[in-house]
């Protein structure tokens, strides 16, 4: 999973001038853990789903929650951060989400909706922690080499999200799941009891996520970190949201982050049932896991590659480049079967890699003063990845789900659109 944050201006007093490997260390793994807590995400959807006889729609009640967390939790969480500190932050987020994990423990033996509250708890939690964390990884070290740090924990990000789901496969999903036909076979307490047993497969793993995330906590508390003082506010910068809404390439780049994330969390969310399909490749849902790695793995590689690439070619026309390429996957994914619609489902995370960080980039391009404001209408906007997730489930309920990829393909024209009207916005130096 992207690694969901904004970047707002900052200052750091570094108290030290050595001895940053351990805090940068914690700050590493802060990374690792929460792309690892999203991207199981996609693991719970179809269990969920299976368990609960849910409808696809009811399935993204999930992502609604979590994704809506950072709507709604976003601006408190900066609040919070500004009365406490940045170093108190992290560890209250961390603790916010170790809560969230461990009630899935009595959401395994309680129903659905526990289920839900203990997604929003975490991912609460998660939002608290990157608003917080995230300013970190600029002050550990010298200010020349922050980009290559950056690099490194975001790379850490996209190994956690790699991992995840068949971590999840071999944790959550080997038990599988009765076809529906069998389910029908069952009495009311056989079916009482074989829901209680699968939902009770997630309990072992997300107390241990709990555990960890609490370890966490207390080397965060006890760790030696710089103190971070926000930056002093621009001036203009009081000049309200009108001034900035004002600006075309801002409200256009906050539509495109909210369809890139619904997009990518949409197709994240339903490929383990897409690759159930028996028109695409038939495998369970502990066999199809592990494949999910690789959508989330390519789009770790794909940083790397354009990493490089984007030195040479303008941010306007590798974004365009790359949802061309997503909508061309998508769309052999829907009107073909097999492996071929399989694979070419799965490659989209190569594509999907610099999008986030590129739309963002250009969102913000001479807002000058108004940069912070800009930044936070772009992280409310990533509550796409709650609504979008939402009408692809309808489709797939109401039509079938291999076409309801129709709704991310849409997502990625508007993106296409975006990349191609500001190809040459970089192009004066």
């Amino acid at each position: 999973m992207e690694h969901y944050s904004q970047a707002v201006p900052m200052q750091g007093g570094q108290t030290q001038t050595g001895g940053n490997t351990g805090p940068l260390i914690i700050v590493t793994i802060l990374f690792f853990m929460w792309g690892l807590l999203t991207s199981l995400n996609d693991v719970l959807i179809p269990h969920l789903k299976a368990v609960y006889t849910l409808t696809y729609v009811q399935a993204m009640l999930v992502q609604f929650c979590f994704f809506g967390a950072y709507f709604i939790v976003s601006l408190p969480a900066g609040m919070l951060i500004k009365k406490i500190g940045y170093q108190n932050g992290a560890v209250a987020g961390l603790t916010i989400a170790a809560a969230g994990c461990a009630l899935f423990y009595p959401a395994a033996t309680s129903g659905y909706t526990l289920f839900l509250i203990a997604f929003f708890v975490l991912a609460g939690g998660i939002t608290i922690l990157q608003v917080a964390a995230n300013p970190y990884v600029t002050v550990l070290g010298d200010p020349q080499t922050a980009s290559s740090r950056l690099t490194l924990t975001q790379a850490f990000n996209s190994l956690g999200t790699t991992v995840a789901p068949a971590l999840g496969g071999m944790l959550i999903l080997a038990g599988g799941v009765m076809s529906s036909a069998d389910l029908a076979k069952l009495t009311t307490e056989q079916l009482s009891a074989y829901h209680a047993t699968q939902a009770a497969s997630v309990q072992g793993p997300y107390l241990v996520l709990a555990a960890a995330l609490l370890a966490l906590a207390v080397l965060f508390a006890l760790a030696r970190l710089p103190k971070i003082v926000d930056a002093e506010q621009a001036d203009g910068e009081s000049a309200g949201w009108s001034a900035v809404l004002q600006h075309r390439h801002l409200v256009l780049g906050a539509l495109a982050i909210f369809l890139y994330v619904g997009g990518e969390v949409s197709i994240g969310s339903f490929l383990i049932n897409f690759m159930g399909d028996p028109k695409v490749a038939g495998l369970s849902a502990a066999d199809a896991a592990p494949f999910v790695s690789y959508y989330w793995g390519g789009a770790m590689v794909g940083r790397f590659i354009g990493f490089a690439a984007m030195r040479y070619v303008s941010p306007g026309k590798a974004l365009a480049f790359n949802s061309a390429a997503v909508i061309v996957l998508v769309l052999t994914a829907i009107f073909s079967g097999g492996h071929v619609a399989m694979w070419a489902m799965l490659a989209v995370g190569l594509f999907n890699s610099i999008m986030f960080p590129t739309i963002f980039s250009m969102a913000l391009n001479k807002l000058g003063p108004l940069t912070g404001q800009g930044s936070g209408v772009l992280c409310m906007a990533i509550v796409g990845g709650a609504l979008v997730p939402f009408a692809q489930g309808l489709l797939a309920d109401t039509i079938s789900l291999q076409m309801s990829f129709l709704v991310p393909a849409v997502c990625y024209t508007f993106i296409l659109y975006f990349g191609l009207k500001y190809a040459g916005m970089y192009s004066e130096k």
